[in-house]
């Protein structure tokens, strides 16, 4: 029954993953369907967690709010709910979407603690799982940015010809300047919240797992300026600061740092071997 439990946490914890970053769509683009989605992947992860908490209740005959990790439970369930709440009652995005993220880091907590996993029989397991989930989101995210290079690098070319009036039929079946600039943000959009979600997991993992580690690490520090960076550049470019060439040339500078991040933070880091 507990191991059913576990991975029961760990589909919830991958649903809850998956509903931030179509939230983060939403408020970004006001895409009602990625909210619509996000939504439902949110309710569902909620009545799991009634059901959860609801079984507790009938075998052990108490509410489960007596010990650390249930309480942490408990306020996430709270937390899920209240987003619910707010976004069939009141319709507001932004506190929506922070509720959320906080009821992600707690779930987080409470299905990778220390003390539940020395309990449980397959604790070795979860904690390999969550690296695993780390560094796929990590991966992912990596995969997006890429993406938005590729977009980068052929609004270049495009500008490029178009400009200098070189435009020729072989170039006739590529994208307009407009697709590959929203195929930019697009791809930004789904990279930013997977490498956000990649840091909590990776600093869970950390913390349980190593006896001695620092936040100032090489990578985690590198990870979470590429996030900072990333984020200011969809940020700029929403407030028109920065649109056309220089969007581009912004995506293609910070991809080359994601790259050195990537390659250089490894080797200068404590412990980030596996990559």
């Amino acid at each position: 029954m507990a191991d059913a439990l576990a991975r029961l946490h760990e589909v919830m914890i991958v649903l809850y993953a998956v509903s931030l970053i179509f939230y983060f769509i939403d408020y970004l683009n006001k895409d009602k369907t990625a909210r619509r989605v996000a939504f439902w992947i949110i309710s569902a992860i909620w009545i799991i967690q009634t059901g959860v908490l609801l079984l507790t209740i009938i075998q052990t005959g108490k509410f489960p709010v007596l010990s650390l990790t249930q309480g942490i439970y408990f306020y996430v369930w709270l937390l899920i709910l209240l987003s619910i709440i707010m976004h069939c009652i009141a319709r507001v995005d932004l506190p929506v979407f922070f509720l959320n993220i906080i009821g992600f880091i707690f779930l987080t907590i409470h299905t990778f603690a220390p003390i539940k996993i020395e309990q449980s029989s397959i604790g070795e397991s979860l904690v390999s799982e969550l690296l695993f989930f780390h560094i796929t989101f990590a991966i992912m995210s990596y995969a997006a940015f890429s993406l938005s290079f590729v977009f980068s690098v052929l609004y270049q070319i495009l500008y490029y010809f178009l400009k200098k009036k070189k435009w020729t039929k072989q170039w006739g079946r590529l994208p307009s300047l407009t697709q590959t600039e929203k195929g930019m943000s697009a791809s930004m959009l789904v990279g930013i919240p997977m490498l956000g979600i990649s840091l909590i997991l990776g600093l869970q993992w950390a913390y349980i797992t190593l006896d001695e580690y620092t936040v100032l690490d090489a990578k985690i520090v590198g990870s979470v300026m590429m996030l900072v960076i990333y984020c200011l550049l969809l940020y700029l470019n929403r407030r028109g600061k920065i649109v056309g060439v220089n969007y581009a040339w912004g995506h293609i500078y910070t991809f080359l740092l994601l790259m050195a991040n990537f390659f250089l933070g490894s080797r200068l880091s404590d412990f980030h071997f596996w990559y």
